[in-house]
This record gives structure tokens, sequence and C-alpha cells, in this order.
């Protein structure tokens, strides 16, 4: 993260955490295929966690990623090319498939990614963390989720 001396300034992150969606997802799926995919981030990076929240009661929250995630939309075609690139990168992703919207817990969801070969995977969904122009580079092609 880009720091300044001036507590008021925009903080502007050299990291990037974004998402991409297949475009034909019903409302829910997005939404649900969303959450999934960001959750893996701060058990593998805890960076991008921030610190708990209290209110003015001192009643205590969980802490939350520090920066927003950025979605985005796009075809089969775009989220296949889009893996192709995390993975060239080694960059940090999560994936979520189609055949996970038949299965009911993370041991079937895990062997439904584990049963097929990474150039066959039915992507839905893709979460990316990297530096920002890396993951733009991956990103190519989609677009801004309405």
């Amino acid at each position: 993260m880009t720091t300044n001396a001036n507590d008021t300034a925009p903080v502007r992150f050299d990291i990037k955490i974004a998402v991409l969606l297949r475009d034909d997802l019903a409302g829910w799926q997005r939404l649900n295929v969303t959450a999934f995919l960001v959750s893996g981030l701060g058990t593998r990076h805890p960076e991008v966690i921030g610190e708990p929240y209290e209110d003015a009661d001192s009643t205590a929250y969980l802490p939350m990623l520090r920066q927003p995630v950025l979605v985005f939309e796009g075809s089969k075609e775009t989220l296949t090319a889009a893996h192709g690139k995390a993975l060239a990168r080694a960059l940090p992703r999560a994936v979520f498939t189609s055949d996970l919207f038949a299965t009911g817990n993370d041991r079937d969801n895990r062997a439904a990614v584990r049963a097929v070969g990474k150039d066959s995977l039915d992507l839905v969904g893709l979460a990316v963390y990297g530096p920002r122009n890396a993951v733009d580079k991956v990103l190519k092609g989609a677009r801004m989720h309405p």
C-alpha cells in the first residue's frame, strides 16, 4: 500500500484484489461466487485483512479485507484466458466452477475441482490477487461488473 504523510489523502494500493465472473450467471450465483472466491485470500495472504471493527458502544466486529474488491464480468472465453494468464504469472488465485453449484460442502467442492484438469475447468468465477499491473493484464478483455 502506498502511504502518504497526510492522513486525509486517498489511499492507493500497490496490489489489487479482483473477481472475474462469467456474464451468464444469475444474480444469486454472482453474489455467492464472489463471496466464496474472496473468502480464501486472508488465509494465505493475511496482509489483506485489516484490523477488527468496533462501534461507538464498544461492540466488536470481525476484521474485513482492508481494500476494495473490484468485480468484473466476461464471457466464458474471457474467463478461460484470464485463468491461463493468472497461472502463467503465478498469481494467487481462487476458482469457482459450474460443478460447485451442485455440491453442498467443502469436501465435495474440492473433489469436484480435483476431478478436472486445469485446462478443462468450466470456470464461472476467478479471484486474482497481486500487483495492480499484473492483475490488470490478467483481466484484459473483461469489463467492470454493472
